[in-house]
């Protein structure tokens, strides 16, 4: 079950810096979502932010629908991770706190970007 867990947790991390790039690319106007691989971050991300922007219609031109869906993952990431260190042993709950560590500066990076 932990091996499952921490499956979904890095699924989680990998789909945040989607995310991040999605934002990103939203700001440059010329970028044709039709094409390859616009098109494919769109496809994955329209679904899930798609009920969060009908919570949150953009204010002043400005979409504040993937802020919340921030915080909904990290509502989900928070309890996941804690359940899955329960069941690690001491090597594993350094790997994963290392890769976890790695993941969150490419946030970080693409976010400053």
């Amino acid at each position: 079950m932990t091996d499952a867990l921490l499956v979904i947790i890095k699924f989680l991390e990998i789909y945040k810096l989607v995310l991040v790039a999605r934002i990103l690319l939203t700001w440059l106007p010329s970028i044709n979502w039709y094409n390859q691989p616009f098109k494919f971050i769109r496809d994955i991300t329209d679904p899930i932010l798609a009920p969060f922007s009908r919570l949150i219609p953009p204010i002043g031109g400005i979409d504040f629908s993937p802020m919340l869906l921030f915080f909904v993952l990290g509502l989900l990431q928070g309890p996941l991770e804690s359940v899955a260190i329960r069941g690690l042993g001491y090597q594993q709950i350094v790997w994963f706190r290392r890769l976890n560590t790695a993941l969150s500066t490419g946030i970080k990076l693409l976010a400053a970007f």
